[in-house]
């Protein structure tokens, strides 16, 4: 498991909250290799999913938590907003994306396939990176709450124990 953090940089709020990648969490099903990330999800409390790829433009969710499961392919993806972080990821890799963590794809493979969910099935929005639409977008993630659960290992799972420390802080 690997952490990362993005100070908020004025067009994308970020999170005092850590990204989290797990490489290797889910193992696809050679028949339908997104079924396997739809029922961990969903099993851990993180619904509402979706299959597609990424958008390639920062952006942001300012009222959902949000779990990505790369199911196929591979992709380059930019973390933090325009002056972030590029991150590899392949298949069988989750990232755990608090909300308001900017992200963009930068290059995908053409294989790429990629399943979403939101905790508690929490209605989520999509922010482009822009200063003027920041500040109101602030106050919406600090109204979200923290996850009863990791969208892989459940309400014991990595993710519970290392928000609940950060939220503290």
């Amino acid at each position: 498991m690997d952490t990362y953090r993005f100070a908020d940089d004025g067009a994308v709020p970020n999170s005092a909250l850590p990204l989290i990648r797990r490489c290797g969490a889910v193992t696809p099903t050679p028949d339908d290799p997104a079924s396997s990330f739809e029922a961990t999800f969903a099993g851990n409390g993180w619904t509402g999913s979706w299959r597609n790829g990424i958008f390639d433009y920062d952006h942001y969710h300012s009222t959902a938590h949000e779990v990505l499961g790369l199911a196929a392919g591979t992709a380059r993806v930019r973390f933090g907003g325009p002056s972030g972080q590029v991150i590899d990821l392949a298949a069988d890799d989750v990232v755990v994306i608090p909300a308001g963590v900017g992200y963009a794809l930068v290059e995908g493979s053409a294989d790429l396939l990629v399943v979403g969910a939101y905790a508690e099935g929490r209605t989520w929005d999509v922010v482009r990176a822009d200063p003027a639409l920041a500040g109101r977008a602030r106050q919406r993630i600090a109204a979200v709450p923290l996850p009863t659960a990791d969208p892989v290992g459940g309400p014991n799972g990595p993710l519970t124990t290392l928000w609940a420390a950060d939220a503290r802080l």
